[in-house]
Order: structure tokens, then sequence, then C-alpha cells
């Protein structure tokens, strides 16, 4: 439930906090299972990101630092001190500014589906294709197009119209600004500073975030774990549930 003038997000259960932060075209509602599967142990909070999902009314952010800054602020206006954090994707790169600014209030970390560096080398397409095709193709072909890739058998893919219908909520403006804050962004020197217990979850087939994204990840990273998650691409947490929900239970208990 989402108060007036707070970041859109949804809630749900008690215990100690879990923030699931999603990534460019996603939005809150893709963590249905995983917020009904932990709610029954943890406080599970899964924010819209400005310009993304129900919050596509905020504006967006061209600086990844200014994501970690609004989720950061949405959970000082819940109340929320410390709390395990996950990101995807985008959110990943949001989740590693956020666990560098506040190592204090970060007590596990899990970065999932991404890497330290947001100009994406070796991503299915360059950041400035995503950039033209989206101005020329709209939001809602945009969202298509990239959510097939979030799958290994494409638009076959388990719960792929969700995720379409998910992306196409975003607003062109937030969209095109998103590329932007990944582009500008280099997580790389604060690695070995993030000294939280760490777990670095990856599809083996994820066309996004190639192995060299993950390696640097887990090898730089003083405390990571490694889980690679087989026939599973840019979206394990709906290609694999089963053995995703294992590997991250496993860590967050």
């Amino acid at each position: 439930m989402t108060s007036s003038g707070v970041l859109s997000h949804r809630r749900a259960g008690n215990g100690p906090a879990l923030v699931l932060v999603h990534g460019y075209l996603g939005g809150a509602a893709q963590w249905e299972a995983e917020i009904a599967r932990y709610s029954e142990s943890h406080d599970v909070i899964a924010p819209d990101l400005p310009g993304f999902g129900a919050a596509s009314d905020r504006q967006g952010c061209d600086r990844i630092e200014g994501f970690a800054e609004a989720v950061t602020s949405l959970l000082d206006a819940l109340g929320v001190g410390r709390f395990i954090l996950l990101g995807h994707s985008m959110g990943g790169m949001v989740v590693q500014e956020i666990a560098a600014r506040h190592p204090d209030r970060v007590e596990r970390l899990v970065l999932y589906g991404t890497g330290p560096l947001g100009a994406l080398p070796d991503r299915f397409e360059p950041l400035e294709v995503s950039r033209r095709r989206l101005r020329s193709d709209g939001v809602a072909e945009t969202s298509r197009r990239i959510a097939a890739t979030w799958f290994r058998d494409g638009e076959n893919g388990p719960q792929f119209p969700a995720i379409r219908r998910i992306g196409a909520q975003a607003s062109l403006g937030a969209a095109l600004a998103a590329l932007d804050a990944m582009e500008k962004w280099d997580g790389r020197a604060a690695l070995s500073h993030l000294t939280m217990p760490t777990r670095v979850i990856w599809g083996e087939t994820d066309r996004s975030y190639r192995w060299p994204q993950i390696e640097a990840l887990w090898r730089t990273l003083p405390a990571a774990e490694l889980a690679v998650i087989p026939g599973a691409s840019h979206a394990a947490h709906l290609e694999k549930p089963g053995i995703f929900h294992e590997v991250l239970e496993d860590f967050i208990h």
C-alpha cells in the first residue's frame, strides 16, 4: 500500500526488511511471487523506481545516484533502518550505490543479473541502439522487444506478457533518462569497500550481463558468493523460480 506523496511501492509481511529493486523497464509488479513467498518471514518492500511501473507519473532519473536516493528516501519515510537489499539488472547498479553510501544499513546484499559497469559491454545491443529505437518505436514496442531478451525462449518465456506490460508503463522521458544513467555509471571503484555478505545470482544465458561483468563482482567483492542458475536468462526468477527461490532463501535466512 502506498501513502500519498511517497514513492509507489508494494509492501507485505513482518520481520527483517527485504527490499527488492527492479531494473530497466521493470516494476514492483514483477516481484509478485517473491512478495508472496517471503512476506511469510520478512517485511518485503518493492519500490517502483521513478518513471517506471506505478511510478510512471514521477520524473525519471538520469543518474543511478538519483534512483538510489529515491529508494533510500522511501525507506526513510517507511521508518526502515536496516535491510536486506536485492537489485535486478539496472536495479543492481542502484543497490550497489545504496550499499556504497549506506554500508551500515545493508545487512546483506543480493546482486541479481547485474554488473559493476553501467555501459553494459557485450549487451545484446549497445545502449545507443536502444536509445535510438526507443525514440523511433516508442515505449510499448521497445518493452516488447527488450522483454523478449529476458527469456531463453523469447516471447514464449514464462510471464513474458506480464513483463512486457510492466515495461510499457514507463514514460518515454524516464526510459531515455535511465539509459543515460546507466551509461554514465561505473561502480567498480566501490566494490572492494562493500564488505557485507553478498550473493551474486546469474542466469547462465543472460544476454544483458555477460560473464565478465558477473566475474568482476564475484572476484572483487570481499564477501561474495556466486550462484549460477542453469537454463535461465535475465529473468531467472520467472524461468526457474524454484531454483531462484532456494538460492535466495538460503542466503537471506
